[in-house]
């Protein structure tokens, strides 16, 4: 794709009648920069680049709609393959250990996922990888949308990632994704315990033909599953985890009442706030003892 989108350069630049050494002046680079690019001999082009050179030469958007198929080749082969297989599934069923899957994403909340526990070299970087994560999102309004089945643990609902603020918005997301007709939304409570998948994500895609991929994946690592019966034992796992999980119009309360709590945990008094308070409950008790929400202890009585 680094390729094809070098050789778009090169065409885009001599329908112009423009010179590499031109085209930078243009796009406020270095004419190596642009041979480079047209070479495929130096770095990726940005985000950024690929916009300004989408303007320079009147490409209508062409070079922005190839980038994200270059940026894909910064991965390794295994998951840029998941993304591929991703990007034709009919069917999606995917087990959520740790965070929201990134087709129901927010912007916000995407930027600050991503901004952990990766080693980014600028800011710019790290707008291109929302750019893509979002990007990617189209699939789910397009006319070939997947049926998307989401099992989230309950621990994704209660990490505020990003925040309280970002976290209630995605919340919200959730319950407004749940609403579309291919998408379902299952949380799998503290309560259930132990399971086969405990520490990590997994995902089962159906493709076109009916055959079927499976991908795991922990904090710094990913496995892409093709043989056809490893597949089916975790289709089988996943069918668990799906059948364990609350039912959906529960899970979706569940939501509800998290992204409530929040939202009252926003209110709660400052710590000296709560120091003052129970020292006033405590003086007009008469100082006796305070237990729970201020309730009076009563004394006990002797024993006879």
């Amino acid at each position: 794709m680094a390729a094809l989108f070098g050789a778009r350069v090169r065409r885009l630049r001599t329908a112009a009648g423009l010179t590499q050494a031109e085209l930078g002046a243009k796009t406020h680079v270095v004419s190596t920069r642009i041979t480079q690019i047209e070479r495929v001999s130096g770095a990726k082009p940005t985000l950024e680049l690929a916009r300004t050179l989408d303007a320079a030469l009147g490409a209508d958007n062409l070079l922005v709609e190839l980038w994200p198929y270059v940026y894909r080749e910064a991965f390794p082969d295994w998951s840029r393959k998941f993304m591929e297989y991703s990007g034709q599934a009919v069917g999606i069923r995917e087990y959520a250990a740790h965070v929201v899957p990134g087709l129901l994403q927010t912007e916000a909340y995407a930027r600050a996922v991503l901004s952990v526990g990766r080693t980014l070299g600028s800011k710019e970087q790290l707008e291109e990888r929302v750019t893509a994560r979002m990007g990617r999102q189209d699939r789910l309004g397009a006319p070939d949308r997947p049926e998307l089945w989401v099992v989230l643990d309950e621990a994704v609902l209660r990490r505020p990632v990003g925040g309280q603020a970002v976290m209630r918005e995605q919340l919200e997301r959730l319950l407004e994704a749940a609403a579309e007709p291919h998408v379902t939304v299952q949380v799998l409570p503290f309560d259930q315990g132990e399971h086969d998948v405990m520490g990590g994500s997994l995902t089962v895609l159906t493709m076109p033909d009916g055959s079927e991929v499976a991908y795991t994946e922990g904090a710094h690592y990913g496995q892409l599953i093709e043989d056809p019966d490893e597949v089916r034992s975790f289709a089988l796992t996943y069918d668990r985890l799906r059948a364990a999980a609350l039912p959906p119009l529960m899970s979706l309360d569940m939501i509800r009442s998290v992204m409530e709590d929040n939202h009252r945990g926003a209110k709660v008094p400052s710590r000296s706030e709560r120091r003052r308070l129970a020292q006033e409950q405590l003086q007009q008790s008469g100082g006796r003892q305070l237990r729970g929400g201020g309730r009076r202890v009563p004394r006990r009585r002797a024993r006879p």
